[in-house]
C-alpha cells in the first residue's frame, strides 16, 4: 500500500552527448521529462517538429503496409493472440534498423504503391464494368451509335423515358407531324426505365423527325459508341481481363513481402522511438554548448540513474526538493495480490498529493465481494484454473492485462470459497443429474447455508459486510488524518461518527423490528443498551456541535452541525446498497437452477441426455458470462461510491516514463 517517492531530477550535458544521454534516459524508462522553463537569451528550444512529424508518417507508413500484407498474406493467429504480448527482440536487432532503414522503408513504399495501382486498377474494373451495363441494351444495334445516316437518309440512335410500344410511337409522330410518312423505327430493347430506340428516315426530314421524337421523351444516349455495341463490349471484356490479370500479379508481389513483415514491424517501432524522442528533444533548452533535462524519477531507481550516467558522460545530475504547489507523478508499488487491482483504483483516480494508496485494503474488498456475488463453486474453479492457465502460458501479455487477469483469478478463488461455503455446484446440477439420469438424488450439502433457501439471512449478512466495508472506509480516513497529525479532525470527522453509528446499531438490534425481519434474536444486558444511547448521543451532539468548527459564527456552526448529522440518511441508504450483494448472489443460483431444470424436462433417455447437455454448456457460459460481468460493475460500484466515498479523493496524475514506447516488439537492453 504504497505510493512510490519521486524525486525531481536536474540534468545538464553537453550538446554533444545529447543523442547517447537521451538514449539511455529513454532505454532505461525511469525518468518522466518535464517541460523546462521558458526561454531566454542563453537557452533556446530546438524546433522538432518536421523532424517528428516525417518519422511519425515513416512509422504510419509501415503500419499501413502491415495492414495490406494481413489482407493478401494473412498471418495465421490463434483466438488468444492478443494475450502473448509484444515480442522480444534483441537490442542489436534494433540497432540495424538504424542502418537498414531506408532500405526497408523502399519496400514499404513499394507495397504501398503496389496497393495503389490495386485500387486504380479495381476502380478501372468498376468503371468498364459500368460502361457495359449502360451499353447493354444497345447490343441489338449493328451499326456504330456514333452513325448519323448516309447521303440521303438520316439515323436517329437514342432513349425514351419510359416504356413505350411501337405504336404508341407512331401515333406520337403522326400526331405532331402528319405530313411525315417515309421513316421507320425500330426498338432495339427495354426496361423498366428506358426504351431504346433507332429511326431512319430521309435527311431532309431528320429535324422534323426528332423534335416529333423529343415531344414524347425522345433523347441521344449519353453513353455513344464509336462502334458497334457488341464489338465495344467485347473490347471492354477483354479490357477487363487485363487488369484483373495484373491486379493478381500486384498481389503476388505484394505477398512475396511476407517474409519482411517482421521487418516492418521493427521500422515502424525504430520510427515511433525516434519521433518520441524528438518530442522530448524539442521540449529541451539548449545552449551553443550545452542543454538540459528536468523530470521526476523513482527515488529508489535515482542511484541507479545517475551512475549510469556520470559514469560515462560529462554532466551535472541534481536532485532537486519538489515544491510544496508541485503535483508529482503517481507510481503504485503493491504486494503480489494488491497490484492485481491496481487498474480499478486507476480507473477512479491516483492517489492525489498527499493522499493514500487504497488499492491493498480495497483489493481484498474487492475479492471477497465479488466471490460473494458470483458464489458458485464450479464457475469460480472454471474462471480461477482458466486465468491461471492463461497467465502461466502467456509470460509476455501486456502488464495492465495480466493484472487484470490476476485479479479475476483471484476473484475465481473467492467464487470458489463462497460457492463450498453455500453448497452451489452449478446451482443444483449435482441434485438434478443425480436425480433424473441415476434415480437417486445426491447432493453436497452447503458448509454455511443455502441463499435460495433462506435469503433473509444472507440479507442481513450483506449488510453486516457492507457496515464493515464502510467502517473500513471510516476507519482509513482516520488513519490518512492522524498520518497528517490532524487529532482534533480525526476525532470529529471519525470518532464520533464512530460513536453515533455504532450506538445506533447497538439500539437496532434488539428491537421487534429489526427480529421479524432477520429472524434473529439479540438480548443484551441492559448496560449494553445504556452505552449504546450514551454513545449515540454524545455521537449526534459531537457532530451537532463540531462539524462546523471552521466556522466562527455560532448559528452557522449548529446549522452546518445539523447538516451533516442529517448525512445519517446517507449511511442508512449505503448499507442498503449492499443488498445487491443478495441480488446478485441469488441471481447466479437462480439462472443456474433453471437452466438445469429446463434441460433435464424430457428425462432419462438417449434424446434427453443429449439435450441436457446443450443446454448444460450453453446455459451455464451465458449464466456464467452476465454473472461475472454484473459481479464486476456493482463490486467496483461498491468501491467507488460507498468505499472510496468515506476517504478517498484521487485525482492524481500516472507516471508516464520517457521510454521505448513501441507497438510490435520489445528490444532489450544493452
Amino acid at each position: 500500500m504504497a505510493v512510490l517517492q519521486m524525486q525531481k531530477i536536474n540534468i545538464c550535458g553537453l550538446k554533444k552527448d545529447r543523442k547517447s544521454i537521451l538514449e539511455i534516459l529513454q532505454s532505461s524508462g525511469v525518468m518522466e521529462v518535464t517541460k523546462t522553463a521558458e526561454e531566454d537569451s542563453v537557452f533556446q528550444k530546438m524546433d522538432t517538429m518536421s523532424y517528428r512529424q516525417m518519422f511519425e508518417k515513416n512509422a504510419l507508413l509501415a503500419d499501413q503496409a502491415l495492414e495490406i500484407l494481413q489482407n493478401y498474406a494473412p498471418e495465421k493467429k490463434s483466438l488468444l493472440a492478443g494475450l502473448e504480448g509484444k515480442a522480444l527482440e534483441e537490442a542489436a536487432h534494433f540497432k540495424r534498423m538504424e542502418k537498414e532503414c531506408e532500405t526497408i522503408l523502399k519496400s514499404v513504399k513499394q507495397i504501398l504503391g503496389y496497393e495503389k495501382k490495386i485500387a486504380e486498377s479495381k476502380a478501372s474494373i468498376l468503371k468498364v464494368e459500368s460502361q457495359i451495363e449502360g451499353l447493354t441494351p444497345w447490343l441489338n444495334l449493328d451499326i456504330p451509335m456514333k452513325f448519323s445516316g448516309t447521303k440521303k437518309s438520316a439515323v436517329l440512335i437514342g432513349t425514351m423515358t419510359e416504356t413505350v410500344t411501337l405504336e404508341q410511337i407512331y401515333e406520337a409522330v403522326a400526331e405532331k407531324e402528319p405530313s411525315l410518312d417515309a421513316f421507320d423505327v425500330t426498338i432495339l430493347g427495354t426496361d423498366k426505365d428506358q426504351t431504346c430506340i433507332v429511326a431512319v428516315c430521309l435527311k431532309k426530314d431528320a429535324t422534323k423527325l426528332e423534335d416529333a421524337l423529343r415531344a414524347v421523351g425522345f433523347a441521344r444516349p449519353s453513353q455513344a459508341v464509336g462502334e458497334i455495341p457488341a464489338q465495344q463490349v467485347e473490347e471492354w471484356k477483354n479490357q477487363i481481363q487485363g487488369l484483373k490479370a495484373e491486379v493478381k500479379s500486384l498481389e503476388e508481389q505484394i505477398r512475396a513481402y511476407k517474409d519482411q513483415r517482421k521487418d516492418f514491424e521493427m521500422l515502424s517501432d525504430y520510427y515511433r522511438i525516434r519521433a518520441q524522442k524528438y518530442q522530448v528533444l524539442g521540449d529541451l533548452l539548449q545552449s551553443k554548448k550545452t542543454f538540459l533535462v528536468t523530470g521526476y524519477v523513482p527515488q529508489k531507481d535515482v542511484a541507479q540513474l545517475e551512475e549510469k550516467l556520470v559514469s560515462r558522460y560529462d554532466l551535472a545530475f541534481e536532485q532537486e526538493e519538489i515544491a510544496e504547489e508541485e503535483q508529482p507523478p503517481v507510481l503504485l508499488k503493491n504486494n503480489v495480490v494488491a497490484e492485481s487491482a491496481e487498474g480499478v483504483t486507476a480507473s477512479f483516480g491516483l492517489p492525489a498529493k498527499g493522499e493514500m494508496d487504497p488499492t491493498s485494503v480495497m483489493s481484498l474488498c474487492y475479492i471477497f465481494l465479488f466471490g460473494l456475488m458470483l458464489s458458485d463453486a464450479a464457475y469460480g474453479l472454471i474462471v480461477s484454473l482458466a486465468c491461471f492457465v492463461v497467465l502461466k502460458k502467456y509470460k509476455r501479455m501486456d502488464s495492465g492485462l495480466r493484472k487484470s487477469i490476476k485479479l479475476f483469478m483471484y476473484c475465481g478463488i473467492s467464487t470458489l470459497f463462497w460457492g463450498v461455503m453455500f453448497g452451489g455446484y452449478f446451482g443444483d446440477a449435482i441434485d438434478i443429474i443425480s436425480g433424473t439420469f441415476f434415480n437417486h438424488k445426491v447432493s453436497i450439502p452447503a458448509l454455511w447455508f443455502v441463499p435460495l433457501n433462506d435469503p433473509m439471512k444472507l440479507l442481513i449478512y450483506s449488510m453486516l459486510f457492507g457496515t464493515i466495508h464502510l467502517y473500513l472506509g471510516l476507519a482509513m480516513k482516520g488513519y490518512m488524518l492522524v498520518k497528517d497529525k490532524k487529532y482534533l479532525d480525526f476525532f470529529c470527522d471519525v470518532i464520533l461518527w464512530y460513536l453515533l453509528l455504532t450506538g445506533l446499531i447497538f439500539i437496532l438490534l434488539p428491537t421487534e423490528l429489526f427480529s421479524s425481519i432477520s429472524q434473529m434474536t439479540f438480548n443484551f444486558p441492559p448496560i449494553v443498551g445504556t452505552l449504546a444511547k450514551a454513545s449515540a448521543i454524545i455521537g449526534a451532539v459531537g457532530i451537532l456541535l463540531m462539524s462546523g468548527r471552521s466556522s466562527k459564527n455560532p448559528a452557522l456552526r449548529i446549522a452546518l452541525g445539523a447538516y451533516d448529522l442529517y448525512n445519517i440518511t446517507g449511511w442508512v441508504s449505503d448499507v442498503l446498497s449492499y443488498s445487491r450483494l443478495l441480488a446478485l448472489g441469488l441471481a447466479t443460483g437462480v439462472i443456474a437452477s433453471v437452466v438445469n431444470q429446463m434441460g433435464s424436462m424430457i428425462g432419462n433417455n438417449i434424446l434427453g441426455i443429449i439435450v441436457f447437455i446443450i443446454v448444460f454448456i450453453g446455459g451455464h457460459i451465458f449464466n456464467l458470462g452476465i454473472n461475472l460481468l454484473g459481479a464486476y460493475v456493482h463490486t467496483c460500484r461498491l468501491q467507488y461510491v460507498e468505499f472510496f466515498g468515506k476517504f478517498y479523493e484521487g485525482g492524481g496524475k500516472m507516471f508516464e516514463p520517457f521510454r521505448r514506447d513501441t507497438k510490435y516488439v520489445e528490444f532489450k537492453e544493452d
